[in-house]
């Protein structure tokens, strides 16, 4: 792999915070890790958090958190929590819909999987918003997850809108068709790391 920076030498490190591929003049070693000189620079000018300053407490926003939409709430995240809330209830829909064992199983899964990361979602959020008091609503990455959320939640509603309708059986769509969900995942998962890395 090459050099982010000067992609004609090879690359010696990655950069620990983003992922960066560095050679060795750009890499810059502190106490045994490897960083861009972006992220050491950002990390140098980061205010240091004083007691008692902005944000909330990451314990009670983490046992927030295991209600749907309430973690975000207590985070001021709003937005975040109405997609939490209409996720939880879509989940809980399908489940009570169903008349498969397979749907059941994912599904089941996968409700005890987003409550667990909604606790810890408002606890990361809880732990930066210590760091930077600045409204999280400002940042790049929220911004794209707010364009993502009202699709998603739409998604959602043309599936059970078609389901009333009989327009197919959502049970026999589940069965035959999940691995795709996985699929979909992962590929986001690349497309969003290759988003970071560039």
């Amino acid at each position: 792999m090459k050099c982010a920076v000067h992609p004609e030498v090879d690359a010696t490190g990655y950069c620990r915070n983003c992922g960066k591929a560095l050679c060795t003049t750009c890499s810059r070693e502190v106490r045994g890790m490897i960083y861009c000189e972006a992220c050491l620079a950002d990390m140098v000018a980061r205010p240091q958090p004083v007691a008692g300053q902005g944000g909330r407490s990451p314990a009670a926003a983490t046992m927030l958190g295991f209600i749907p939409g309430l973690g975000a709430v207590y985070n001021g995240e709003y937005t975040k929590a109405l997609v939490h809330v209409c996720t939880f209830i879509a989940i809980v829909a399908i489940l009570s819909a169903s008349h498969s064992d397979t749907v059941d199983t994912i599904f089941g899964l996968g409700l005890a999987a987003f409550i667990f990361y909604m606790a810890i979602d408002a606890n990361r959020t809880a732990k930066a918003n210590l760091v930077t008091p600045t409204r999280p609503d400002s940042d790049a990455m929220t911004i794209k997850a707010r364009t993502i959320g009202p699709f998603v939640l739409i998604g959602i509603g043309v599936i059970f809108l078609l389901q009333n309708f009989h327009a197919f059986e959502l049970d026999t769509l589940i069965d035959r068709w999940w691995p795709l969900l996985l699929i979909g995942v992962g590929g986001f998962l690349v497309w969003r790391r290759s988003e970071k890395q560039s």
